[in-house]
């Protein structure tokens, strides 16, 4: 069930392709397009982090990563992965998400999710969680514009690259809910 989950996915101008080597630079320079951005992340792609950053997503496992392109452009625009699935519970989290400032608000994170969500279900889960930093307002709001439920929030669970404790908002979809 989780293997299937690494396939190229394309809807409109989002193609989301498994994160591969030839990627790494094009991400690189999509990373830098907000350097405020990564003040809210757990971790930065910026300058000298990214390697490490890199680096530290390869080493967590059960990971499945895309490189997000702009079919419109064929530019790489960001990144989105499918964190730790389970196949026994049937659940996966959708997180690790970055996309460049050019395609915010034009309904492609949107087309994304769907894409991402979609395929989770298709592949047999039955539950997809969405984890984000409270301070991320932007993020929260698509979330649950895509239909799920704010679950709760855990307080002071995680220390980001700078030091800060955030608090993150848990919201939950289920399959019997998707309705986009």
């Amino acid at each position: 069930m989780a293997q299937e989950l690494s396939k190229i996915l394309e809807d409109g101008p989002v193609r989301l392709e498994p994160l591969a080597e030839h990627h790494l630079e094009p991400l690189r320079a999509a990373c830098t397009e907000d350097q405020e951005i990564w003040e809210i992340y757990p971790v930065s792609m910026l300058d000298e982090h990214f390697d490490k950053a890199m680096e530290a997503f390869h080493n967590t496992g059960n990971w499945t990563r895309f490189a997000v392109i702009n079919t419109d452009t064929g530019r790489l625009v960001g990144m989105s992965s499918y964190i730790d699935p389970d196949a026994i519970a049937k659940v996966t989290e959708i997180g690790g998400t970055y996309i460049a400032p050019s395609v915010r608000g034009s309904g492609f994170n949107g087309i994304m999710k769907k894409l991402m969500i979609d395929h989770a279900f298709a592949c047999g889960f039955t539950r997809i969680e969405f984890r984000v930093d409270t301070r991320n307002k932007r993020s929260m709001a698509a979330v649950l514009k895509l239909g799920a439920k704010h679950e709760g929030t855990l307080r002071k669970n995680r220390i980001t690259w700078t030091g800060y404790v955030r608090d993150t908002a848990v919201f939950g979809l289920l399959k019997d809910e998707w309705t986009l």
